[in-house]
């Protein structure tokens, strides 16, 4: 079967491209005369930018030296027992807040009281020694008054009764009795004065109270009494938490670190600047600081306080090997310790550890790179311990004079004496 032949297409309406009329451009938009300018204003815009950039760097920009690698450190405390004993009680942890004197720790007391009332009989026992040894002294200075009469009496009759030998009141045996007698007597007195020097000699220049032996006890007692006292770990700082190692029902040394605190108030910024941004820095320059934590909105006002004579690397653990063929120049970098205001650090509080970023105003050269006056206050001291040793000299009194018969016999417990 055959296929149908293809229709015809149908002729073209257009005419062709001789015959068609011309059709118009569209017009040209006229060039903006500021784009003519274009260059020339880009280059007046640099170079007014580049003029006041170069008038900013030398009338304040050259006068500051900035750096991000900073860091807040602070005085780190650690607590660790002065004496050992088993943990019972734990009153704080991290982050928490602890005042100067607050108890932190308790440590099992029932030990150090036992070697507390020991150390009080040891007391009682010393004083009655001593007593006894003036005691003593009293009782051979007796002793020796009555071998001088006896001496003296034995003398008397032996002259006594030689005067009767002559008229034959006597015998010669009577003569050698009162002979032995007088040597007898001669040779107690001789011994009455051994013992009575023997007994000074313990007794010399002291009393009962002063003797030898019971200031050795009085100083077993206060050490058995701080012993016992403490057993109460309390925080010598106020500051924050940082690190709890400590655990209930721990046996401690007193090596043993148990807690870290932080002082909020003793913060300061360590800020390590390259070696090349060290020759504007000096003592006593203005700082500007802000941290990370806050953002800077916050900006806190310090001043440099000291240079460290040391760069990180030479104070490492493992200092660089520069002497090695390997050796490649990097340049340092120094620390230097930036003191911040205490007003603006209570108000935004700080911690260890954080990063800040440092501005510092090296305009005043005025002052040292380093120096050999202290540039802050380094004293740290704390006076929780002072208190400790408190009631032992009225425990020690009493013990002396009960046991020297002045007063009451009774044993107060320790409770009753200010003990814990």
């Amino acid at each position: 079967m055959t296929e149908p032949p293809a229709a015809p297409s149908p002729p073209s309406q257009l005419p062709p491209p001789a015959q068609r009329p011309p059709q118009p451009k569209p017009p040209v938009k006229p060039v903006p005369a500021w784009r003519k300018h274009l260059p020339m204003i880009l280059m007046i815009v640099v170079v007014v930018a580049g003029l006041g950039f170069a008038i900013y760097y030398f009338l304040d920009g050259r006068n500051h030296t900035s750096t991000d690698d900073a860091y807040v450190n602070g005085d780190l405390v650690s607590l660790t027992p002065q004496v050992g004993g088993t943990v019972i009680a734990i009153n704080t942890d991290e982050s928490q807040y602890v005042q100067q004197g607050q108890l932190l720790v308790q440590l099992d007391p029932r030990d150090n009281e036992v070697a507390l009332a020991q150390a009080e009989a040891s007391l009682a026992q010393s004083v009655r020694d001593a007593a006894q040894l003036f005691a003593e002294g009293n009782r051979d200075a007796a002793t020796v008054t009555a071998q001088r009469t006896q001496l003296r009496q034995a003398s008397q009759d032996l002259a006594r009764d030689r005067l009767l030998v002559a008229a034959h009141g006597v015998s010669d045996e009577d003569i050698q009795h009162d002979e032995n007698a007088l040597r007898n007597a001669r040779a107690g007195v001789k011994q009455a004065q051994a013992a009575l020097a023997a007994t000074r000699a313990e007794t010399v220049d002291t009393t009962p109270e002063t003797h030898p032996r019971v200031r050795q006890a009085e100083a077993n007692l206060r050490s058995a009494w701080l012993a016992a006292a403490r057993v109460r770990v309390v925080a010598p700082v106020s500051g924050y938490v940082v690190r709890r190692v400590v655990q209930l029902g721990q046996q401690v040394t007193p090596a043993t670190e148990m807690l870290a605190i932080v002082p909020a108030e003793s913060m300061w910024i360590d800020a390590n600047f390259k070696e090349s941004q060290l020759a504007g820095l000096r003592i006593g320059q203005p700082v500007q600081v802000t941290a990370d934590m806050y953002g800077s909105h916050v900006k806190y006002h310090g001043k440099v306080q000291g240079l460290t004579p040391g760069t990180g690397s030479a104070l490492a653990v493992l200092p660089a090997e520069n002497a090695s063929g390997n050796w490649i120049k990097i340049v340092q970098r120094l620390p230097v310790r930036i003191g911040l205001d205490p007003q603006e650090l209570a108000q935004h509080p700080l911690f260890v550890g954080l990063s800040t970023n440092i501005d510092v105003y090296v305009h005043d050269q005025g002052g040292l790179v380093v120096s050999k006056q202290p540039a802050w206050h380094a004293v740290l001291n704390t006076d929780v311990y002072a208190g400790q040793d408190a009631g032992a000299d009225t425990e020690i009194a009493r013990i002396v004079n009960q046991n020297l018969g002045r007063g009451d016999e009774i044993l107060l417990p320790p409770q009753a004496r200010g003990l814990p």
